[in-house]
Parts: C-alpha cells; structure tokens; sequence
C-alpha cells in the first residue's frame, strides 16, 4: 500500500539509500534539501525515482530554521528522520554537531506533532549514542553494548559529535513520551561502510576511507577498533522498523567489529592496486600527529588499542537484519569509490 513518508537527509550516505528502497516499494516519498535551487544535488534521486514504483517530491527545508517542516509533513504517515553531520574534522562542536542534531530534531518532531497524520517515526541515531569511548566497556565492567546503555561520558569538549546523537536521541524519546499519536524507534548503526549512490555524499565514514586508499594516513595506521556495518543494511533496517507493528524502541546495527589493521588486510588482499599500511602507529605518535585526523589525546588515551565489542542480536530478531559480509561490503564500496571517480585504482 502506498504511503506518503517524508525523509529527512535524503540525499546523504544512509537517507539516499531509506529513497531508493522506498520508492522501490512504491511509497510517495517526500525529500528535504536545503537549497532547491541546486538541482546537482538531488537529479540523482529523481533518476532513482523514474526508474521506480514509487514518486518523489523536493521540497526546501533547514533544520535550523523553526516551522519549516511544517506544511512537509502534514500529510505524511511516517517520517524518517536521518538529517544530522557526521565528519572527522571540525571547527564548532556546537555549530558543526550539536546545534543541527539537536536543534533539527526538535524542529522535525514539532512539526510531526503538529501534523495529526503521522503515525511513526524512524530517527536515525548511531551506537555513538550508546557508548561515547571504548573504554567505557572495561569502566563499566561489561562485555559488549547493548540498546539498553546510552553514552556517559561525551560532552562538547570530548567527542562532540557523539554527544550530539546522544542529545538528539534523548530529546526524540522525551517529545515521543509526551503525546501518544506517534510511535518511535531509532536505528543505532556503528561504522556505515558500503557503495554510495550519491558521490557527493558528505559523511566521516567515506572521508576515513578515501583517506586510507588514498594513502593520506601515512605510513601506520591507528589501532582502532569499530563496529562496521553495511549502509544498505541500514536502509532496510530503517523500511523494516517503519513497517513492523511490533518494532520497539533502539536498534544496534553491527555486523562485526574489527581493529583498522584488519579493514587493512582485507583491502590488501583484494583484487585493487591500492596498498593500505598494515603498520601499526605507535601511541605516542597519535598524540603528536592525530589532531591532524580529528583525534584529540583524550580520544587517543580512551580508544586507542582497546576492543568493543555490540550485541547485534534485537535486530537480526525483530527487524530480521540478515548482515550482508563486511568483505562484500568494503569491495563494493572501493568499486562505488572507482566508479565515482573518488580514487584511482
């Protein structure tokens, strides 16, 4: 059955992917853009669209600016809420994190309560709301994550961009509290890795990668370990909290968690003429050089060489997430990476 959503975010890594299954299921999507004038930006969906059951609609909204999602949303059943930045480097964590998560969520879900129409709410959040550092394991004496934790220990001035999706997850559960028109649930990814539909995508996870094909990461790599996760798992994460009656609540989306040597290795060991460092940089060195990769000491202190590890089990159950490998993942995003011409091979 065809139903109007609006998707904020639409044109991003994890929102372009939530439009194509969308129209792809004949839904009449609606997408937000910041300017409408910049055609460049969002053609890529209206050829998605063509090619589709399903219609689409552009329309202008910031998420800045109070009541302008408004008019969007009025005849919207579901909303899909993924607008909010995430990159490496930064100036503000206020202005460059915070403001837009925090600020645009409530702008989004105001004018949700205002609608009267919409009946669910799918706000992509990241497990950077449930864990601020890897270390938080071992300080809170536990084994692996689960959606039952939220991050303590982010703040503007140690990982903003984590403290942001904390503030804007928790703003999201306090208005959904307060009204009983709206259902919500939040989809927690870790690290989104995958092809990309839209090569102007703004996203850290792209960036980090580019970086490390590119060989801009020097001649060692960080030990860092992340939770890794396709994006189009995600995106059908996102379609299947939307349309199961019974999803409830937080998502993880985790495939598998791995240290960067490893992502390395299993670069090395496919078929491209890239050759990422499979060297590990001593500690010290990230404390003198890894502001230049947005890593402060703190975070270097609190991350570097420590495990973490996510329970991915409520969504392979409830949302029926079936992980696409992370060896496909990652050879198809180099091959997206190639055919965008974001590196050469």
């Amino acid at each position: 059955m065809t139903k109007k959503v609006l998707v904020t975010g639409g044109t991003g890594y994890i929102g372009s992917w939530v439009v194509k299954d969308l129209l792809d299921k004949g839904h009449h999507v609606k997408v937000t853009v910041r300017d409408i004038k910049k055609t460049n930006r969002y053609n890529f969906l209206e050829n998605l669209a063509e090619g589709s059951s399903g219609t689409l609609e552009v329309f202008e909204a910031d998420l800045l600016n109070e009541g302008s999602y408004d008019e969007i949303v009025k005849d919207c059943e579901g909303v899909f809420h993924i607008a909010s930045p995430f990159k490496l480097k930064f100036k503000n964590g206020k202005s460059d994190f915070l403001d837009p998560a925090l600020k645009g969520t409530k702008n989004v879900l105001n004018a949700v309560n205002k609608s009267g129409s919409v009946k669910k709410v799918v706000l992509t959040s990241s497990v950077s709301a449930i864990y601020g550092d890897n270390i938080d394991m071992k300080e809170k004496g536990l084994n692996e994550f689960t959606e039952e934790h939220f991050n303590t220990t982010s703040s503007l001035k140690h990982g903003p961009y984590a403290y942001s999706k904390l503030m804007a997850e928790k703003e999201a559960w306090k208005m959904q509290k307060d009204q009983d028109v709206w259902d919500l649930v939040t989809i927690n990814p870790s690290m989104v890795m995958g092809p990309l539909l839209n090569p102007g995508s703004q996203s850290g996870s792209i960036s980090l990668m580019a970086d490390l094909l590119g060989g801009k990461m020097g001649p060692a790599i960080p030990s860092l370990n992340f939770g890794y996760v396709d994006v189009r798992d995600i995106s059908k994460a996102h379609l299947s909290a939307y349309e199961n009656s019974q999803a409830k609540g937080r998502y993880i989306l985790c495939e598998r968690t791995m240290n960067m040597l490893d992502l390395a290795k299993m670069i090395n060991g496919m078929d491209f003429t890239f050759k990422v460092p499979e060297r590990i940089a001593p500690q010290f060195i990230l404390y003198l050089t890894g502001w230049m990769f947005g890593m402060t000491p703190s975070f270097v202190k609190r991350n570097v060489g420590i495990p973490v590890h996510f329970n991915n089990s409520k969504g392979q159950k409830e949302l029926g997430v079936n992980y696409i490998p992370i060896e496909t993942t990652i050879k198809e995003m180099i091959d997206s990476f190639i055919e965008h011409k974001l590196v050469k091979n």
